[in-house]
């Protein structure tokens, strides 16, 4: 079983609660818009670190992180990118793979918006954690926690840190 910490749109600002939040957690996951190295050399020096760029990363995060990411976790298929859109609305740059290639998870970020709906149609959890950061237009900052075990996903936790 892997413990996972999913967060995004930091957009450099970093709450100290997520290190309570993600204290028990083995690994954390970053959909995109770092907003700084820094933190996200933060992150990486509290739990080991996978993470996508987002559309406002700059050169020194993109060096790092990529656009897409696509691994095993467990037996897992997951696919993390910042812009990704949702069921019935994925964004034009994921549209050919994720009905191709479904992944079992998808993971994405950019819309400041937290949602977990499973798309039947493709037989995959999506997953988008919201915005951890206070820039944008969301009232909550959020963050999400679950645990993966072979190719299951359970005990998810969608989390409110505070207003905006």
């Amino acid at each position: 079983m892997i413990k996972v910490g999913l967060i995004s749109d930091t957009h450099s600002y970093l709450d100290d609660a997520v290190f309570k939040y993600f204290d028990d957690r083995d690994e954390i996951w970053h959909a995109g818009d770092f907003g700084t190295l820094e933190l996200a050399d933060k992150l990486a020096a509290f739990k080991p670190l996978k993470g996508v760029y987002g559309n406002i990363d700059a050169k020194d995060i993109r060096e790092i992180y990529p656009e897409h990411l696509r691994f095993k976790c467990e037996d897992l298929d997951v696919w993390m990118t910042h812009i990704g859109g949702y069921p019935n609305r994925y964004s034009s740059n994921v549209k050919p793979d994720i009905y191709t290639k479904p992944p079992g998870l998808f993971i994405s970020g950019h819309s400041h918006i937290l949602k977990v709906i499973y798309d039947k149609k493709i037989e995959c959890l999506h997953i988008n954690p919201g915005a951890a950061g206070k820039q944008g237009w969301h009232k909550k900052r959020t963050l999400i926690r679950f645990c993966i075990s072979e190719n299951k996903i359970h005990t998810l936790d969608a989390i409110e840190l505070a207003d905006r």
